[in-house]
């Protein structure tokens, strides 16, 4: 999943191979209500579809932390994909920390209220408001633990799919940054794969594996302190 989420703001990337998102995490603010009455009751008329979508969501909100490993990939209109991995570490309500692998050393980092992300290669750091990346806030939000398919999604469908489900989903709103969410998961109802398709038609993809629910670390993984000579914009001002 990418922190610069990766679909990992506004003003920021969500991912240095990424747009800046304006409006994620506000979206994720990424989501016409119009047809939302009929849409919504499309959604829930199958019980058996509001049973597993309720499941999936007491599965991911009622945990305190979360460690995962993820790859995620980045694909634009002219541009070729990139794949970065890592593992993230939740604490909840909004601790994050995306401790990257490929590219070492990049952190995306959310203390709850101030998000840091760190770009080795330039030596730099930008700092933003937690609540100015919140454009892709819906399609992660399982992993804030405020997972709510209704109040975030229209036109949800759900599929069996290789011993598996896959939940699609559409933005409620055009103004939000991206306008289709796919979740894989598993029969347990963990969240393997998620794959998200912005407004300009690039591509967010995210593979997860290993997943740890309420494991034990030091809440000092959230706490960001930047690197010697590292220049440092601050969005927050």
């Amino acid at each position: 999943m990418r922190r610069d989420i990766s679909y990992v703001k506004r003003g920021m990337q969500f991912g240095d191979n990424a747009r800046p998102v304006h409006c994620v995490y506000g979206s994720v603010r990424h989501f016409a209500f119009i047809l939302f009455a009929a849409q919504l009751l499309a959604a829930f008329a199958d019980p058996k579809t509001a049973t597993l979508l309720k499941r999936v969501e007491r599965r991911y909100n009622s945990n305190t932390t979360l460690t995962v490993n993820f790859s995620e990939t980045y694909s634009g209109p002219g541009r070729a994909p990139r794949t970065e991995t890592g593992k993230l570490y939740l604490l909840k309500p909004g601790k994050m920390r995306w401790e990257y692998t490929s590219p070492p050393g990049k952190l995306f980092i959310s203390d709850g209220k101030v998000v840091y992300l760190y770009l080795p290669d330039s030596n730099r750091v930008q700092k933003m408001g937690l609540k100015a990346t919140e454009d892709m806030r819906a399609p992660l939000a399982f992993l804030l633990g405020k997972l709510n398919f209704e109040r975030e999604f229209q036109n949800l469908q759900v599929r069996p799919d290789a011993g598996g489900t896959v939940i699609t989903a559409e933005a409620k709103s055009a103004n939000l940054r991206y306008t289709k969410v796919e979740f894989v998961l598993s029969p347990t109802l963990e969240i393997r794969k998620l794959h998200v398709v912005g407004q300009d038609q690039s591509v967010l993809d995210f593979s997860f594996d290993d997943e740890r629910l309420n494991p034990a670390f030091s809440a000092g993984l959230f706490q960001f302190k930047a690197p010697a000579g590292a220049e440092v914009v601050d969005g927050t001002q």
